[in-house]
Parts: C-alpha cells; sequence; structure tokens
C-alpha cells in the first residue's frame, strides 16, 4: 500500500535499525541458486517458532551446500526427525551457522560422521568434534541439501545462532537478498473481551470483525461499539516474490489514538522461550479451526521476550462515549506493510451474546501441582503445567479415560499411570499406553513399566487407553530379491513398518558384519549404501532386525550376490 513518508519512516525505521546490528557482506549465501523461501523465520509453527529460514531447492535434492564463512564445525546431527542431518559450524566473528535437512554431509565430514556410525553401530548420532577438528572455508561444499528429518519436501533449513548463548537471529539481517514486493495479507480481524465486564458488539464472547479495502490499499473494519477492556487479534500471514508459500510476518505494531499499545517482531528469540507461542496465539481457535490468531495483547502468563514496546500489555480500557482509532501495521522485513484501522466507540450496551462459561466439578489452579484419580488410571499435573487457571473435564473409566481436549495447551509434561494388574503377566508385555484420536485410532506413548505400573509423560491432553500389540513389524525387500546378483547395485532397499505401536529399532548385518542402514520413516525405508563396505565374499547373506516399540520383533534374512 502507498504510505506517506512519515508512516514510511515509522514502519520501515525499526527494521533498519535492527538491521544494522548485524554484520553485513559477511557471509555468503548457502547456496548457489537465488534464494525462495518456503519458510520465514518466527514463522508461527505448532508449539514453536521456526528458528531459521527454509530455503527451496527447486524441488531437487543433493544441491551443493556452502560454508557461509571460515569456521569449525562444532556439532554434527544424525537423527530420524527434527533436523534430520543436520551440520553446525562456528565462526571467528562469534556467529554459528546452522544447516538442516541434509542428504549427506561433505567427503571429510561424512567420512568423519560414518566412522562414529561404525563405531557405535547406529545411524543416529550427535557429534562434537573437538575445536578445530573440523575446519571449512567459505564457499567449500559441506553438505549437499535433502529431504531428512521432519521435512515435508526437499528445502534447506538454515539458521545464524549466536555462538554464546545459541539464540537464533533472523538470517535476512545479515544482508541475504530474497525478493519481496508483495505485501502481507490479512485473512481476518477478531475482537477479544478481557475484563468480566467486558461487552463487544454486544458480546461477552470473542466476535469476528468485518473490514474493506480502502483506494488507498488500507483496511478500514467496520466499528466496534465496546465497554471494559478489550484486545485484537490477527489471522496474517507473508508471501515473497517467486514463492506460493503463506510465509509468517515480521512485525505487528499496535497504535491507539496515535499511542503505540503493542509491538513484537521476529528478530530474534530463545528456544527456551519457544513453547511460549500457544500463548502468542489463541489456541483454543486454533484447535477448533487450524488458524492461528494472532493477539495485539500480552496475557499475564505469555514471557516472550519478542515485544519491542507495551502499554497497558496492549489492552485497551474503554470510556463511555470516547471514541478510539486503534490501527494495526502487519510488515514483512522487507518494509512491504499493510494498515488496518479499526473504529471504537466506548458505549454501554445490554448484551445479547453470552459468554459460555462451562464448569466442571473439577478445577485446575496453573502455578500448583493437581491430582486426579480416573479409575483406571491417575493423572498428575506439575505446577505450571498449564499457563491459566480453568475448568478441566475429566472422564472416568474401567479401561479407558478422558483427560480435557487439546483445546487447551500444556506448556509442561504430565504424567498418566494405568494399573494393569487386571491383564495377565503375560499380556502386558505386549500392552502399551496409547492416547486415541476423534475416530479412536490408537497411537504409542512412550510407555514407561515399572512397580506394577504403566506410565507416560506427555503434553497432549485428550483420550487414554491400554492397548496390545501382538503383531510384529513387517521387512520387505524394494530393489532386490532372494539369490539375485547385485554387481551392478550401488544400495540395497528395504520397506519396514509396524501396525500399531511403531518402530523402535532395527539392526542389520552383512556376512556377520553390522552395516550402517539410513532410516527414512516417511517413507518406510532402511537404505544400505555398498561403497561403506567392501565385500570379499560373491555370496552374501543380508539379516535385518526390527522391533516395535513393545518388544514384538521380526528377522528378515536373505541371500544376494555380488562382485
Amino acid at each position: 500500500m502507498r504510505l506517506s513518508f512519515f508512516a514510511f519512516l515509522f514502519v520501515v525505521a525499526p527494521i533498519l535499525h535492527a538491521q544494522e546490528k548485524y554484520p553485513k557482506e559477511v557471509f555468503q549465501s548457502p547456496l548457489e541458486i537465488p534464494l525462495v523461501l518456503a519458510g520465514t523465520f518466527g514463522e508461527l509453527r505448532s508449539n514453536h517458532f521456526h528458528s531459521g529460514i527454509d530455503i527451496k531447492t527447486q524441488q531437487r535434492e543433493g544441491l551443493p551446500v556452502l560454508a557461509i564463512a571460515d569456521g569449525t564445525v562444532t556439532r554434527i546431527v544424525v537423527s530420524h526427525w527434527g533436523y534430520g542431518k543436520a551440520l553446525y559450524v562456528a565462526h571467528p566473528n562469534g556467529y554459528t551457522s546452522v544447516y538442516g535437512h541434509l542428504k549427506k554431509f561433505g567427503p571429510e565430514i561424512e567420512e568423519y560422521v560414518k566412522k562414529v556410525q561404525y563405531a557405535k553401530q547406529s545411524y543416529e548420532v550427535e557429534i562434537f568434534p573437538d575445536y578445530g577438528e573440523l575446519k571449512v572455508t567459505q564457499g567449500t561444499t559441506v553438505a549437499f541439501s535433502g529431504n531428512t528429518g521432519g521435512s515435508s519436501g526437499p528445502h534447506l533449513h538454515f539458521e545464524i545462532r549466536s555462538s554464546v548463548n545459541e539464540k537464533p537471529t533472523n538470517p535476512l539481517l545479515y544482508g541475504y537478498e530474497v525478493r519481496d514486493a508483495t505485501d502481507p495479507t490479512l485473512l481476518g480481524l477478531y475482537a477479544y473481551p478481557l475484563s468480566k465486564d467486558a461487552l463487544i458488539n454486544q458480546s461477552e464472547e470473542k466476535i469476528q470483525i468485518n473490514y474493506t479495502k480502502q483506494a488507498d490499499g488500507s483496511f478500514l473494519a467496520d466499528k466496534v461499539t465496546a465497554s471494559g477492556s478489550i484486545g485484537f487479534g490477527i489471522n496474517t500471514f507473508d508471501r515473497q516474490d517467486m514463492a506460493a508459500n503463506q510465509n509468517g510476518v515480521y512485525s505487528v505494531r499496535q497504535t491507539v489514538n496515535g499511542r503505540v499499545y503493542s509491538e513484537f517482531d521476529f528478530e530474534t528469540f530463545s528456544f527456551g522461550e519457544t513453547r511460549y507461542i500457544n500463548t502468542l496465539i489463541d489456541y483454543a481457535h486454533f484447535y477448533k479451526f487450524r488458524q492461528r490468531i494472532q493477539k495485539c495483547f500480552k496475557e499475564p502468563f505469555n514471557h516472550l521476550s519478542i515485544y519491542k514496546n507495551l502499554y497497558n500489555d496492549g489492552k485497551i480500557d474503554l470510556e463511555e462515549g470516547m471514541s478510539y482509532n486503534v490501527e494495526l501495521l502487519i510488515s514483512d522485513i522487507a518494509g512491504n506493510t499493510i494498515t488496518l484501522i479499526i473504529p471504537v466507540e466506548g458505549k454501554k450496551e445490554s448484551p445479547k451474546k453470552l459468554r459460555d462459561d462451562k464448569t466442571t466439578s473439577d478445577f485446575i489452579i496453573a502455578d500448583k501441582p493437581n491430582n486426579f484419580d480416573l479409575g483406571a488410571a491417575k493423572v498428575y499435573f506439575p505446577a505450571n503445567t498449564f499457563y491459566d487457571d480453568f475448568y478441566i473435564d475429566l472422564k472416568k473409566g474401567e479401561d479407558t479415560v478422558m483427560i480435557h481436549d487439546n483445546s487447551v495447551a500444556a506448556h509442561r509434561n504430565f504424567t498418566i499411570s494405568f494399573d494393569p494388574s487386571k491383564y495377565p503377566p503375560s499380556e502386558r508385555d505386549q500392552m502399551f499406553i496409547a492416547h486415541l484420536d476423534e475416530n479412536g485410532r490408537p497411537s504409542y506413548s512412550k510407555t514407561y513399566k515399572r512397580d506394577g505400573s504403566f506410565t507416560t509423560r506427555t503434553r497432549t491432553l485428550g483420550t487414554y487407553t491400554l492397548s496390545k500389540d501382538s503383531v510384529a513389524p513387517s521387512i520387505t525387500p524394494k530393489n532386490f530379491k532372494e539369490r539375485q546378483w547385485l554387481s551392478n547395485y550401488s544400495y540395497l532397499s528395504l520397506t519396514i513398518s509396524d501396525d500399531l505401536s511403531g518402530i523402535d529399532t532395527y539392526s542389520a548385518t552383512l556376512n556377520g558384519d553390522w552395516i550402517l542402514m539410513e532410516y527414512e520413516p516417511k517413507t518406510n525405508t532402511i537404505t544400505y549404501n555398498f561403497d561403506d563396505k567392501i565385500l570379499n565374499a560373491t555370496e552374501c547373506e543380508l539379516k535385518v532386525t526390527v522391533t516395535d516399540n513393545v518388544g514384538n520383533s521380526n528377522t528378515f534374512i536373505s541371500t544376494f550376490f555380488r562382485k
């Protein structure tokens, strides 16, 4: 949209000031292709903020990933989930660059990692090389892009962190160029009654406010009549040029009659606070509609450090007969901004829509520990498991218990304990605590069995029961057959899967020697690269053993030939 010169400075100056804190023209790009983003820094994700940028790799894997500056490798992680294969490089100027979802590492690093994997006989490893042991030079290939871990498609996850406190900062503050002349998009505006006497358009509950786009590109909301203390929330996203992805915005500023009431941005944050994202968004709305409304007011239990300005925690206390001009400025890091103007009139009216105050016989006091006996199970909530006090909906049962639903976010793990004594000891080995989805399908919740009790620790509310898994995992070859000649093959591939409790461990040997199988849970595939081992025999025996989470095990044995 078009902005006046002073309004432009009001929006862009804070962004320019943030950028001045960080070195420019020091770090080169981690890829040799133009930077097109699939995800932005601080983007709203499930239970966390995105701690880097996701760079598109043209729907391909195997692009060279370059060291952005001279440095030394300080950490290497190979995991089935999370960042998958990830590399951490410390640089002399006090920053650490992070490269995630890699297909493989550069030759020297790859050889180093495989030695550790074979020594530990484990695909998953976390390695901390001695400082200076694995040095890298700016522009050299340190890895190749991939799709490992929790990635939903080929891309490079890239971060820049402080080497001192590990806090990630927005990589686009370091001078990287991403084409972006596209304004953020506004999807919805919501108004919240925040005090007991608050009323918005004669509603005691949150309401959605309509708005229209004006000739100058700004948005004008329908007039709001309200009383008491109120707040606003927005559903918004940003889109860079050359990409259709709905990414996160950089900053949101709320002014009331010209005074800044709240302002937050995604310059930096700490990993220790990231779960407080559930206090920034309307979590109950997200649970019901899968839409993330960002609150322009700060709740008492919100401990995020992303706020630059706060007055009255962003809450607007209204007086009878007064008019208020509320403006929301939503910006991306390139300075593209949209403005939403909300006219508010302080007016006391009679409520037409009353607050739906649901009460139950059980009440959670958030800052104190809470215990409940549900018959088949006991549940223990440590102090500060939840952000606020609330009535919790609990249902007892002989086999199955209900512990509220996921419309309430749990900040800490709580404990559920089942008594399995009514089941024969012969069955208990194959039993586990399961969380049931809305369709009643069970999923494994990590179960600890000790002292005649089954226990799990989780942050997920909902329905739980004891389930039994008596079926061993399946193992099927993908690219070879029994007694086949594989002289021209570069790898072996098998499918492994489990129908209920899920795969816990897997291992493989070739002619009795342990071999490294790379596991990709997204495709249920394990793969062995023949380059890992020199075979001294023409006839080879492959043995693969897979065990699920309750101990059911299956072994696959096959013979093949190779010269």
